[in-house]
Formats: C-alpha cells, sequence, structure tokens
C-alpha cells in the first residue's frame, strides 16, 4: 500500500514541478505516473553504477556531483518518453532539484502515516 501511495503522490509531484518550472512539462498524469515509475527504476538500477563509476569526481566535488547524477537520471528519463519533455540539461538539473525536495517531503510524510498505522 505504501509503495502505491508512493508513486501516486511521487507522480502528482511530477506535475507539481511542472507548475513550479514550466520549462519541464508533463502531458498528463498518465505520462507522470509513467514517469515517475521510470524515474524510480532509472534510480534503483543505473544510479548506483553511475555513483560507484563516478566516486573519485564525487569526493573531489564534495557530494556535489551527485547532483549532476539526478540530473542525467532526470534527463534520460524525457529522453526516453514521451510524455515527459525536458529541454535541456540546466532544465533536468532544477527539475530533478524539485522533484527531490518533493519526494523527500513524500517519503517523510509516508513514514509518519504508515507508523502511525503499526
Amino acid at each position: 500500500m505504501k509503495i502505491l501511495a508512493r508513486w501516486f503522490l511521487l507522480a502528482a509531484a511530477l506535475l507539481l514541478v511542472t507548475q513550479i518550472y514550466p520549462t519541464v512539462q508533463v502531458s498528463s498524469f498518465g505520462s507522470a505516473l509513467i514517469a515517475a515509475l521510470v524515474l524510480g527504476l532509472l534510480n534503483a538500477v543505473v544510479r548506483p553504477i553511475l555513483v560507484v563509476l563516478t566516486l573519485p569526481v564525487t569526493l573531489v566535488t564534495l557530494g556535489l556531483f551527485l547532483f549532476v547524477i539526478n540530473a542525467l537520471m532526470f534527463y534520460f528519463a524525457a529522453n526516453i518518453l514521451d510524455g515527459l519533455y525536458v529541454p535541456g540539461f540546466t532544465a533536468a538539473l532544477i527539475g530533478s532539484l524539485l522533484y527531490s525536495l518533493c519526494g523527500v517531503v513524500i517519503e517523510a510524510a509516508l513514514d509518519r502515516l504508515f507508523d502511525r498505522q503499526r
């Protein structure tokens, strides 16, 4: 149940990102659902590989390179999906930052909600 709630809320967060930063565009809520799923899969599978491969650069930049990796995941998801449009790397960076902030808030809220139910 928590996974489905997180998925729907992250899709809604993606729509919120398009309202806050209109350069990032999502065509519909269905597209946002698919984009949230693809972003989740990319972050679960590809991102850890990139983090390990770029570990020296990440250490030198004191972790700031992780923002670049997040932006690359966001940009890559937009390139493979028809319903998500991100015109460039700067838009992907800002969009991924906003989406990550929404994700942190959603995760904290869901943790509090589902911990109370136990």
